[in-house]
């Protein structure tokens, strides 16, 4: 990718950035410009090149998948999360939400399950690789422990479409060799961080973040295409999982659809976290040695 390409993505992952931290508030196209150093005239052809759909399009798909993982793993009311999604009215996000997936917001919270959508069928298969073992022994292989992170710095690379084979691994590469040259890679933690949901989101559009803590006064190069943040303070919690793809899967599957709605917690807003422990084999795939964070905080009867 040349220069001017990663200057007009770095800008734009800003205004990405900007719509998923305000999500329930509307957000107009000269405010977003605004935030990623474009004109208002210029900026939404840039984005439709560089995100391969309009604004208004992204806003409302991250607003519609926000509602489904609220709606299947928070006790929070219709109205509630409709306002927490930027949505006007209940009535709207169930006009929206319906469009969007062919179901009602009560009757996929009803089900848990997207069947009849346009979208729902672009998915990537995930359930094939869901493990064949009880609940039961879940239980007992995957404990949880809840642990409070605080307010971290990290370096990171945005991989959209990553599903499609080998590009997550790449990141991984370029990571690792970015952060051996910075001095970084024994010191700081390096994790995957899932931006959306495999059941809701479009395999196509399916976002995948690799990154890096980095110390709060460590300075980028001018010229790194790696872009940087700041994760809030969040309680997680954790898991330890080794082996194959497939048992991540499974403990990932069980945290959510088993522990988590068992517990005294409900997910938090920000986004799960897969931590590598073994960061010598980062780009071994056949073996995974992970922590598996989930955010979380106290359960509430809305």
């Amino acid at each position: 990718m040349n220069k001017s390409n990663e200057i007009y993505k770095s800008r734009i992952n800003k205004a990405i950035d900007y719509v998923n931290n305000n999500l329930d508030r509307s957000i107009s196209l000269e405010e977003l410009a605004s935030v990623s150093f474009f004109s208002p005239f210029h900026f939404h052809r840039i984005f439709v090149a560089v995100t391969g759909e309009t604004v208004n399009h992204f806003t409302n798909r991250i607003r519609n998948e926000k509602a489904a993982r609220l709606l299947k793993f928070s006790k929070k009311s219709i109205s509630a999360i409709s306002l927490e999604c930027g949505f006007s009215s209940a009535s709207t996000l169930s006009r929206l939400f319906k469009q969007y997936f062919e179901i009602s917001p009560s009757e996929y919270r009803k089900s848990g399950k997207i069947k009849n959508s346009k979208i729902r069928k672009e998915l990537y298969p995930v359930n094939k690789y869901h493990c064949n073992i009880s609940e039961e022994e879940l239980k007992t292989k995957f404990p949880v422990e809840i642990r409070q992170l605080p307010e971290r710095r990290i370096a990171y690379i945005r991989v959209m479409d990553s599903f499609r084979e080998g590009i997550v691994l790449k990141a991984f590469e370029e990571m690792v060799t970015w952060a051996k040259k910075m001095n970084l890679f024994h010191s700081e933690t390096i994790f995957g961080m899932s931006m959306d949901d495999p059941e809701v989101t479009p395999k196509e559009k399916y976002r995948y973040e690799v990154c890096i803590t980095i110390p709060l006064k460590f300075k980028m190069e001018s010229d790194s295409s790696i872009e940087t943040t700041t994760l809030p303070k969040c309680k997680y919690a954790v898991t330890a999982v080794s082996g194959d793809f497939n048992l991540v899967v499974a403990a990932t599957n069980y945290l959510f659809d088993y522990w988590l709605i068992n517990s005294l917690y409900e997910s938090e807003s920000q986004y799960g976290l897969e931590v590598f422990l073994d960061k010598e084999n980062i780009c071994n795939w056949n073996h995974f040695d992970l922590e598996l964070y989930i955010p979380v905080k106290a359960l509430k009867n809305y």
